[in-house]
């Protein structure tokens, strides 16, 4: 099993002029301490669950090409974009720049998003819930197709690029790993086996049932379910670290159901301490399962 570290909070990193060198800080020790993955929240709001809504929060794509320059062997993604937040050409760049600066690291996390107050906010696209998951579905497809060696045009129902040119191309054969997001049974876990090469939930008591769904719709399009990595989002990062016996537990409950990547969030990450305990009272315990 791998463990993932995700950014959704800014607030410990200290007031603007210190958060480059803080996150820097943050994406080393990571990198240091065997985590595989870091993924940032992609939102322009901070969400209510979480803080106030005019907390610090830095746009993602932004600060991962920050932290690919920070960083040699962590892979690097959102968790998740929000697929209508940026034109589907853009977003394939986006991406595409940010593998090529990486040295081959980059994912491309995507879901059809939720939140509509930061949308409406900010002017940003969001529409309709069934429009979203059909932007969703196009935006992979674009990706897809801008990844790849060709240039022909590409026509959809709500997307249309006269030509998918893309140079440089990402490193990453045969592209960048694209993961869908999302607790939706029917159309997110279909568009997963569709399309993904991971998918990721919240790793709660359904999330069994969830990985089950996906089952079924790979079984229904006949596509081989272990090409599509399970990932999860560790429930209660409160108790991260400082309870690791109860870490430990909810990580081995995840590995039996078949996840074999988690994304925990790390409390005040900005002060380190909790990254280094993992390095010497999760990590290497799990890296064995």
């Amino acid at each position: 099993m791998r463990l993932a570290l995700h950014i959704n909070d800014y607030s410990s990193l200290g007031p603007p002029d210190r958060m480059a060198p803080a996150l820097a800080r943050v994406a080393r020790t990571a990198e240091e301490a065997g985590f595989a993955r870091l993924s940032l929240t992609d939102h322009v709001w901070q969400i209510s669950m979480l803080g106030e809504q005019g907390e610090p929060m830095l746009e993602a794509y932004t600060t991962l090409g920050y932290l690919a320059g920070q960083t040699r062997s962590i892979e690097l993604q959102t968790l998740v974009t929000a697929a209508t937040y940026r034109p589907p050409g853009l977003l394939a760049k986006i991406v595409a720049t940010l593998d090529v600066l990486a040295g081959g690291r980059a994912w491309l996390g995507i879901g059809a998003g939720w939140n509509e107050q930061e949308a409406t906010g900010l002017g940003l696209p969001f529409g309709a819930h069934a429009e979203r998951f059909a932007r969703l579905e196009e935006t992979v497809q674009i990706c897809d197709r801008m990844w790849g060696p060709g240039e022909e045009a590409y026509v959809g129902e709500h997307y249309r690029l006269a030509s998918t040119l893309n140079s440089p191309r990402p490193l990453r054969r045969p592209r960048p790993g694209i993961l869908i997001g999302g607790g939706g049974e029917r159309t997110t876990l279909r568009l997963a086996a569709r399309y993904a090469d991971a998918f990721n939930v919240h790793g709660g008591t359904d999330a069994g049932q969830k990985a089950d769904r996906l089952l079924e719709h790979c079984a229904r399009i006949g596509r081989d379910p272990d090409e599509i990595e399970r990932t999860a989002v560790l429930p209660n990062p409160a108790e991260v670290p400082a309870d690791p016996g109860r870490l430990l537990a909810e990580l081995r409950r995840l590995h039996e159901l078949g996840f074999t990547t988690v994304f925990t969030v790390v409390p005040d990450v900005g002060a380190i301490t909790p990254l280094e305990a993992f390095a010497t009272k999760v990590i290497p315990e799990i890296s064995t399962w």
